[in-house]
């Protein structure tokens, strides 16, 4: 199939997170950022859902890579959400974990992210 829309979330590799963390931060990177998107870009949401909710993740190396991204994004006018732990079971409190972009199309979300590696 060829996908016109994605969703990305970027993870902080540097934390070490364990699979269960991992799996919370960028499931709440996910749906915030969905949250947004309905707002500014119904029409993309729109796209995305009927492509089956392509979602990718990819990793940065540092909360400073996480701002990055974000400044990046919200100067384009891509749809993010920028996730802070509350500092209940790994992380101390308001740890930067991850950033979810989109859903928006392939190439905006590809200017922002498209020179990152996949999340190991």
């Amino acid at each position: 199939m060829n996908f016109k829309y994605k969703q990305v979330i970027v993870v902080r590799s540097d934390l070490k997170l364990s699979p269960g963390k991992l799996a919370v931060q960028v499931a709440h990177a996910s749906h915030h950022a969905l949250d947004f998107a309905r707002i500014s870009h119904e029409d993309w949401v729109r796209g995305w859902l009927d492509e089956g909710y392509r979602k990718i993740v990819l990793e940065a190396s540092s909360k400073e890579a996480i701002y990055r991204i974000q400044n990046l994004a919200l100067s384009k006018g891509i749809p993010f959400f920028v996730v802070s732990d509350f500092g209940l079971t790994e992380l101390p409190p308001d740890t930067v974990t991850c950033v979810g972009i989109g859903p928006a199309p392939n190439e905006e979300i590809d200017k922002i992210t498209g020179n990152l590696k996949l999340y190991k």
